[in-house]
Order: C-alpha cells, then sequence, then structure tokens
C-alpha cells in the first residue's frame, strides 16, 4: 500500500492542468442492492494508507465516527464510510485511508482500495439528480470507466462536516456586514460541495453581499462569459458587474486554476479580484494558485478569515471606483 502512493509529492504537479488523481475504494456489498459500488478520493487529500489499527472507543461520538487512533503520537478520528453513506455492508473495513485536508486528519474505514486513476477534470460530470437523491448529497463528481464501472467522487467536506461538528454556529459569529455603500456588490463563486455552497452563503449573507453560485468552474465560467458579452453590449465593465469571483478547487467538468486563468487572461476581467477557497491547502496549492493570478488564498473552513478577505478585497475594489 505504501508503493501505491509513494511519490504523491510530485502529483502535485498535475494541479493546473486540469486534471486529477483518484484512489478507488470500495465499501462491500450493499445489502439494499446487492451490488459493490467504487468511490474515489482525490490522491491530495490522501496522507497514507495502512492496515487498519486498533481504535480506541471515544465517547459522545457521532454514529459513523468508530473511535480514535494514535498516529505518531497524534489522535486522529476514524469514521466507516460504509456506515456513514448508509450501506449495510458486512465485510470487514480493514483497510483505514488517512487523509489530511481542511488542517483536519482523519481515517476512512473501506473495504479495499484498488488502484489510483489519472483523469482530467473534463471526465468528471457533476452527477444526476437521482444520484445525489439517492446518496443524500454525498456524491459530488462521477465518472465511467470501461466495462460500465460507475466511480463516485464523495463530498469529503460533508464527511467532515457532519462527523467532527466544525459547522457550529460560533464560526459565524461577530461577522459583522458591509455598510450601505456596499452592498450592490455582487460575488460570483463557484464550489461542488454542497456544505462548502452553503458556507460561503452564510458567509456572504452574514456580510450582506449578493451572490451567484454555480456548481463547478465550467458552469461559473459559463455564467461569467454571459455577463462580459452583457457588459459589451451595454457599454459597461465586467468589474463593475462582477465584484469578485470565489472558487474551489477541485470540481468537474473545470477546475479552479483554469477557471482563474481564463478570468485573468481574458482582458474583459481586468479588475476582478480572484480567491481560491480550497481544503486543498499546501503550499504547493497555493503557489499554483498565485501562478494563474489569484489575488488570495483562504484554506476552507474558515469564515471569519473568509468574510475578512472578502471585506478587503470588495472595498479595495469599491473604493476603486470613488
Amino acid at each position: 500500500m505504501s508503493e501505491l502512493l509513494k511519490n504523491i509529492d510530485a502529483r502535485t504537479k498535475l494541479a493546473g492542468t486540469n486534471k486529477l488523481e483518484i484512489l478507488l475504494f470500495t465499501l462491500g456489498v450493499d445489502q439494499r442492492t446487492g451490488r459493490r459500488e467504487t468511490f474515489g478520493i482525490n490522491v491530495f487529500k490522501v496522507r497514507e494508507v495502512m492496515r487498519t489499527p486498533a481504535i480506541t472507543a471515544a465517547p459522545e461520538m457521532p454514529s459513523a465516527v468508530e473511535g480514535m487512533v494514535s498516529l505518531r503520537g497524534v489522535l486522529v478520528p476514524v469514521v466507516d464510510l460504509a456506515k456513514y453513506v448508509g450501506i449495510g455492508a458486512d465485510t470487514p473495513r480493514d483497510i483505514m485511508i488517512v487523509t489530511e485536508y481542511n488542517g483536519h486528519t482523519q481515517g476512512f474505514l473501506v473495504e479495499a482500495v484498488d488502484t489510483i486513476l489519472r483523469l482530467d477534470w473534463s471526465q468528471m460530470r457533476v452527477p444526476p439528480d437521482m444520484l445525489v437523491a439517492n446518496m443524500g448529497g454525498l456524491v459530488t463528481a462521477v465518472t465511467e470507466l470501461p466495462g460500465n464501472k460507475l466511480v463516485m467522487m464523495l463530498d469529503v467536506e460533508k464527511v467532515l462536516s457532519e462527523t467532527t461538528r466544525y459547522d457550529d454556529e460560533f464560526m459565524f459569529q461577530n461577522i459583522e456586514p458591509l455598510d450601505e455603500s456596499h452592498r450592490e456588490l455582487t460575488v460570483y463563486f463557484a464550489d461542488d460541495s454542497s456544505v462548502a455552497r452553503k458556507q460561503i452563503i452564510r458567509t456572504l449573507d452574514a456580510l450582506g453581499v449578493r451572490y451567484v453560485s454555480a456548481v463547478n468552474g465550467r458552469a461559473a465560467w459559463e455564467e461569467l462569459k454571459k455577463v462580459a458579452a452583457y457588459a459589451e453590449s451595454s457599454g459597461r465593465k465586467v468589474k463593475d458587474l462582477v465584484s469578485l469571483v470565489l472558487t474551489d478547487v477541485e470540481m468537474p467538468e473545470m477546475d479552479g486554476y483554469i477557471l482563474t486563468k481564463n478570468i485573468k487572461s481574458d482582458p474583459r476581467f481586468e479588475g476582478v479580484p480572484v480567491i481560491m477557497h480550497s481544503s486543498l491547502s499546501g503550499m504547493s496549492n497555493q503557489s499554483l494558485g498565485k501562478s494563474v493570478g489569484v489575488d488570495e488564498y483562504v484554506p476552507k473552513f474558515e469564515p471569519q478569515r473568509l468574510a475578512t478577505t472578502l471585506r478587503r478585497l470588495l472595498k479595495v475594489k469599491s473604493d476603486s471606483k470613488e
């Protein structure tokens, strides 16, 4: 298993090419359907894959959290993904995928890991509504492999939110709204995670800022191109209609790097700041974001920090027009 993930740092070179690598894994046979589904997680978020160590039960944990394990002296919560997803599988979860994102480390128990698959983000599709409904919004993207094999990307941010209680109300306290002179500003944002979109909306609502949302980079870019065309036809500047763009990194069809590159290379969007808002908070990802023109990088989920950054960039933008 260590061989499976060796040289993982080299894979950061994929970022910005609209490509990704996903680790495929299974959770067992779903007793509801009789099928063994294949899931995926971005390799960027995987720290290691190991045999499941001894787990110590902990009190007052969500039902899918089996307990804690000690990894090199650090206590890490362990989530049984089959139980979380609602798959009544009776096969043992002998493998633990250790993930790290949003500054959190956690272990995911799975039945087995398969292989690492390299794909273009354009091959990852927004999941159909029926699948979203059946999976309770847990799937952010899907892709089809040869032999009609479907791979589902889990919304790991949703898993983290619901198993660590980091979505508490106190995170949004004391976010002061912008004054009335800034209320006409409009933020465009893109994120494939339903949890992330709710977090962003709560932050923007607290600031009193209008917004337009999209479920991925391609949808956001199509909407922004429409705004640019309207601005041209009406003799206006895009920056008067789009105050700021906030984008995730990982998204099906078009990732945040390509979206940012499109915006920054199009002269119509001159003066429109871009914030990259991602759980991929490593320095290599931040550096790559800067290389395509990102103005600021804010890790998920830090509403206070996001609000501060939005306030600063929106105020600079607004003041520059006065």
